[in-house]
Order: C-alpha cells, then sequence, then structure tokens
C-alpha cells in the first residue's frame, strides 16, 4: 500500500479490500488485477482495464513467481471470496502490495464499471452441474 492508497479501502484481519470503483481507479495508475476466476468463468464477461492477467485459482500457488513486481496486484473473481484467499496466499509467501476486489465482477458490474463481453461465451443452466453455452447447439 502506497502513501497515495492508502486511505482507499477498508482492512478486515490483515487484508486490504478496495471497492470495484477504488480498483479501476487503481488500475489507471499502473494497478493490475489478477483475475482468478477459472477459465470457464471469465470467457463471458472480463474486467475491461489494460492491466488484467489471468491466473486461475487452481493454478494461483504455482504462478506467483510470473506476476508483476512492484506494482499493486488486486485479486478478483466473481464475489471476492477466492480473490480474498488468493491475498492470504499472497501475504504468506510474502507479497506486501496485494488487495481483494470486494464484490468482485458482481459488484464492478454493477457500478457499471467496463466490461468485455463474449455473448457467444454466455452460459445457462439452473446449478453448475448444468452450466452449458446457451447459443449453441
Amino acid at each position: 500500500m502506497t502513501d497515495e492508497t492508502k486511505n482507499n479501502g477498508f482492512v478486515i484481519d490483515g487484508i486490504w479490500h478496495l471497492t470495484p470503483r477504488e480498483c479501476y481507479e487503481e488500475c489507471k495508475k499502473a494497478a493490475v488485477i489478477i483475475d482468478v476466476r477459472e477459465e470457464y468463468m471469465n470467457r463471458f464477461k472480463q474486467f475491461g482495464v489494460d492491466n488484467l492477467i489471468f491466473c486461475p485459482f487452481s493454478l494461483l500457488v504455482r504462478s506467483f513467481e510470473k506476476l508483476p513486481e512492484g506494482e499493486l496486484l488486486i485479486f478478483a473473481d466473481a464475489t471476492g471470496l477466492k480473490s480474498r484467499e488468493s491475498v492470504i496466499l499472497a501475504q504468506k509467501i510474502g507479497l506486501k502490495n496485494v488487495a481483494n476486489m470486494a464484490g468482485g465482477m458482481v459488484e464492478w458490474e454493477r457500478d457499471a464499471l467496463p466490461l468485455i463481453i463474449d455473448k457467444s461465451n454466455r452460459l445457462s443452466g439452473s446449478c453448475m452441474c448444468q452450466l452449458k453455452f446457451r447459443d449453441k447447439k
């Protein structure tokens, strides 16, 4: 956390949480969003920022050394739960300049922040076990 950003967000149990709007503003200053959603979850809607890295939670532990150094790393997912776990893992290996996007993609979209949408990857189904591509036969 830099002097400029230390007044943003809130800290709970040692984890720095930023609202999606604060995350968007930080990305304008070179922060990087690390999207930890699994691939099938991020194909339809993506965070509309230039500094975005896809790193599924299932591969995160093996990928920490590939993440950029010196920039604020904001971990994000659909709702802020797996991204919170990602911040905990990052802190355990010694990363300091990390934050969680509170509310994830749900709140990002609710705040009308930029999205990249690929309608060909839209899913439908009443539960996770029934998800399938909506417009494909």
